[in-house]
């Protein structure tokens, strides 16, 4: 069986298949491997939302939890993941209820991160997270 240029070259099959797009030549498009691709670029924005929310709701327990070991490494960390959670929101609207539906799912998994990053026993950290998504999100929000 001879192998596509899809599997073959994926960049210039990228190449090959954004420049039939422009000029309109449909009818020689891959199209399995086409909407496998954006279907997957799809997929892969849901998992960067997620997988930023657990990063930074871990950073905001350990900085509620354990005081004494704040840093600005903290804040930059907390900072940096509000403000990329905030741009794939603004790229992708439609992203938002699935913040939503996954926030504790989220918060579950920050809470396991968290305990084994401190060291501290996962009843440290409450079941239930003390924080909104709002607070999350804000900005201007550091726990005390």
């Amino acid at each position: 069986m001879v192998n596509s240029l899809y599997d073959k070259d994926f960049y210039l099959w990228l190449k090959g298949t954004a420049q039939k797009l422009r000029d309109r030549d449909f009818s020689n498009l891959d199209i399995d491997n086409l909407v496998e691709e954006i279907e997957s670029m799809g997929r892969s924005e849901k998992r960067e939302l997620y997988n930023r929310l657990i990063v930074l709701l871990m950073h905001l327990l350990k900085w509620k939890y354990q005081a004494s070991y704040r840093s600005n490494s903290w804040i930059s960390a907390i900072i940096e993941q509000r403000r990329q959670i905030e741009k794939l929101l603004l790229d992708s609207p439609s992203l938002k209820p699935t913040l939503e539906e996954t926030f504790e799912q989220c918060y579950q998994k920050a809470r396991r991160d968290a305990a084994s990053e401190t060291g501290l026993a996962i009843a440290t950290f409450p079941e239930q997270s003390p924080f909104s998504i709002l607070e999350t999100l804000s900005d201007d929000y550091f726990p005390n």
